[in-house]
């Protein structure tokens, strides 16, 4: 399964992988909103983000080190729906005031393209396993 990255050439690891790579800056840019949280959201909507936050490079990386195509799918899948929380998140942020609306905005985005792009890597996964089956 050959798979291009983000710079033309192939893919030898899961930090090739484009959706890998904003995943990370996603993080990045959660774990620094979950650190401006009031304390007594601390254990709470915090840890929920910052989990959420690991879960998308996480499972791409672990689907991407699984043996078979379905497997990595089911790994990506569980990276979406974190990606849904995140957004889920950044909403109860606005709500209570902890963010401001371009941030939560520019966040939201991010995490839009994210599902983009991990659709994408989803679809290819899918074409390249069902090559190969068909074998």
């Amino acid at each position: 399964m050959e798979h291009q990255s983000k710079r033309g050439g192939p893919v030898t690891t899961f930090q090739d992988l484009e959706v890998w790579q904003l995943g990370r800056e996603i993080r990045r840019r959660l774990y620094l909103v979950a650190h401006q949280l009031p304390d007594h959201e601390r254990y709470n909507l915090a840890s929920q983000i910052r989990r959420a936050a690991v879960s998308l490079t996480a499972n791409v990386a672990e689907g991407y080190g699984r043996f078979h195509f379905k497997e990595n799918i089911q790994y990506c899948r569980i990276a979406r729906g974190s990606a849904y929380e995140l957004i889920d998140h950044l909403i109860a942020c606005q709500d209570e005031s902890y963010l401001g609306k371009n941030e939560a905005e520019s966040l939201h985005q991010e995490l839009l393209t994210f599902l983009r792009l991990l659709n994408g890597y989803n679809r290819s996964i899918g074409r390249a396993g069902n090559r190969q089956d068909g074998q």
